[in-house]
């Protein structure tokens, strides 16, 4: 006999989430659209930015923390060699590199920077239940780590995209070659904490 509070079960996931083989954890569009992401004041030249830190090829994923100006205050870059299972997986993959790169801000009373996913993958812009998957992730690590949650863009060989706002453009896109393997370390400024993990 086991005594104590009942854990709460939580709402039940729907049946489109239960289907065979397909995350459970996924974010749909009109969810993440209707979650007011702030929305970034320049997303060129953050994408551009993170594609020049990072180079990332498909299956790479950047998470950056912004300043409320919208600097950089750090990134780290990791490739994941295995299919999406779920966003539970995903959300402690992202967690683990936050982690490394910057203190949480837990202690505060409202969050104050800001965090972006860039994922690197094959395939058009559009929304995918694996970008579910991450935007998911992503929304449950910025609470967990005290952080805003911030855009979840897509990185493909036609350009990028803002899921969730329709903003996207063909430059920069998805590295056409693998020379540079995905999250290798590259030369940052001393005051921007940076990693970067296989």
């Amino acid at each position: 006999m086991a005594f104590g509070p009942v854990p709460s079960p939580g709402p039940a996931p729907s049946p489109s989430r239960l289907t065979p083989g397909r995350p459970v954890r996924v974010v749909e569009p009109a969810e993440w659209a209707a979650a007011g992401i702030p929305l970034l004041r320049n997303p060129r030249e953050v994408v551009t930015g993170l594609h020049a830190r990072h180079l990332p090829t498909p299956r790479t994923a950047v998470i950056a923390v912004l300043d409320p100006d919208e600097r950089l205050v750090a990134s780290a870059s990791f490739t994941r060699r295995a299919a999406v299972r779920d966003g539970w997986d995903l959300r402690n993959a992202l967690l683990a590199r936050l982690r490394r790169v910057i203190p949480h801000d837990l202690r505060r009373r409202s969050p104050v920077r800001t965090a972006v996913l860039l994922y690197c993958r094959e395939g058009d812009g559009r929304w995918t239940v694996e970008d579910g998957a991450w935007m998911w992730a992503l929304r449950d690590a910025c609470v967990l780590h005290g952080l805003r949650c911030g855009a979840y863009i897509t990185l493909t060989d036609g350009g990028w995209r803002i899921l969730g706002e329709g903003r996207s453009g063909r430059s920069p896109r998805s590295a056409a070659h693998r020379a540079t393997a995905a999250g290798a370390v590259r030369p940052v400024p001393a005051a921007l904490p940076h990693a970067a993990a296989g």
